[in-house]
């Protein structure tokens, strides 16, 4: 698997959500039908654009190295859990709203637990080096 391919898909996926979040939290809360927006509920969504923008950074920089198996374990494991927790989230949210943004959501979701679990559980194949 291209797991360059994912790492980057993935950092570029939660940076962007990393600065919506961080800097147009009121934004994010209207669109989610908060009506009543506290400060605590602006510094929360703040908080959660930078663990996202955080995750995306670790993701980018590791985009180059070996992952899954042993090698990277830690990313891998971390993106692993990220994205099966979210995707379990999502889906248990979505039955009980039916929101369209929630849908495209779960879908995003669960393609990359599936895939980060298919890079956890599996050894990588390092390329050859052409001389």
């Amino acid at each position: 698997m291209n797991t360059r391919l994912l790492m980057t898909s993935s950092a570029l996926l939660m940076g962007v959500a990393g600065i919506i979040f961080s800097f147009a939290p009121q934004e994010v809360l209207e669109y989610l039908n908060v009506t009543s927006e506290t400060m605590i509920q602006v510094v929360i969504v703040q908080l959660l654009g930078a663990l996202y923008f955080a995750f995306a950074m670790v993701n980018w920089t590791a985009k180059g190295n070996l992952i899954g198996g042993i090698y990277g374990r830690t990313i891998a494991i971390g993106n692993l859990s990220h994205f099966v927790i979210g995707a379990l989230a999502l889906i248990k949210s979505y039955f009980s709203t039916h929101i369209g943004i929630i849908l495209i959501m779960t879908v995003i979701y669960t393609a990359f637990a599936v895939l980060f679990s298919i890079v956890f559980f599996t050894h990588p194949v390092k390329k050859e080096q052409k001389s």
